[in-house]
């Protein structure tokens, strides 16, 4: 178990957002400004990412583990919770073996199912780069522009370099990360667990992440899901579609108010 690291916003009945692989919480502060009107919002950093304390295991049980840790910790009994990739994943196991612990569940642009990416060259070339010739974040993009020639992806990689007494290191944990690579791009085998909260699946039209043959895996898993996809968004629905993606959840939580 892990103590995370969070931030805290607005009042009212708690809502966890929970980040992507190589994320953070600061990922998802646009749409938990907006959710603060209504929600008292906990913008989590799970285990090995963020602010949060590196770990040797990183395992979706580890992180459904932290999960349960944070609303002890927050003296509160259950949760709404919004996850994107990664985040969502782990928010699943959370209700899938907690039940008690999650009101009602948002997954953003995955599902629970093994994926076959592999993000070896990029943690390798992280890895390879040479933390104490940086003088400059600009150092590091250069650095990073021939093995990740996409801009936009180096520098959502690079917010998690950060410079300490002159010294850059990385707040992830790459070794951690990168052994547990196929538990993160995997999921949990939950024989007899099934989670019958409100849950809605939300994808992004142009992302192959959630597709028709995962539909059956979830209506098993979370039998009153429904999906719907935001046009004009990939798998970084609150960064393509921000707007669209706020009203869908806005309207997700007034349909299933208590």
């Amino acid at each position: 178990m892990t103590v995370l690291h969070y931030a805290e916003l607005g009042d009212g009945a708690p809502l966890v957002l929970l980040h992507g692989l190589f994320g953070s919480g600061t990922n998802l502060r646009g749409l938990a400004k907006r959710l603060a009107d209504t929600h008292r919002v906990i913008l989590a950093d799970l285990r090995n990412h963020g602010s949060s304390p590196h770990a040797p295991d990183m395992t979706y049980m580890n992180m459904a583990d932290d999960l349960d840790a944070l609303l002890t910790h927050l003296k509160a009994d259950n949760a709404d919770f919004v996850g994107h990739s990664m985040g969502g994943k782990a928010a699943m196991v959370l209700a899938l073996t907690r039940a008690q612990r999650v009101r009602r569940l948002v997954v953003i642009d995955v599902a629970p199912v093994v994926y076959p990416h592999s993000y070896a060259a990029l943690i390798a070339a992280l890895r390879g780069l040479e933390l104490s010739r940086l003088r400059s974040r600009g150092d590091a993009d250069a650095a990073l522009a021939a093995a990740v020639p996409d801009a936009a992806t180096r520098m959502f990689l690079l917010q998690n370099l950060v410079s300490e007494a002159g010294r850059f290191r990385w707040r992830l944990n790459l070794d951690a990360i990168d052994n547990h690579m196929d538990a993160i791009l995997g999921f949990p085998e939950l024989p007899g667990h099934h989670f019958h909260g409100p849950t809605i699946f939300i994808a992004g039209e142009q992302s192959d992440y959630v597709r028709a043959e995962h539909q059956a895996r979830i209506a098993d898993l979370f039998p009153e899901a429904r999906s719907e996809w935001i046009a004009g968004a990939g798998h970084w629905v609150h960064a393509d579609q921000p707007q669209a993606l706020f009203e869908t959840v806005q309207d997700f939580f007034g349909s299933t108010s208590s």
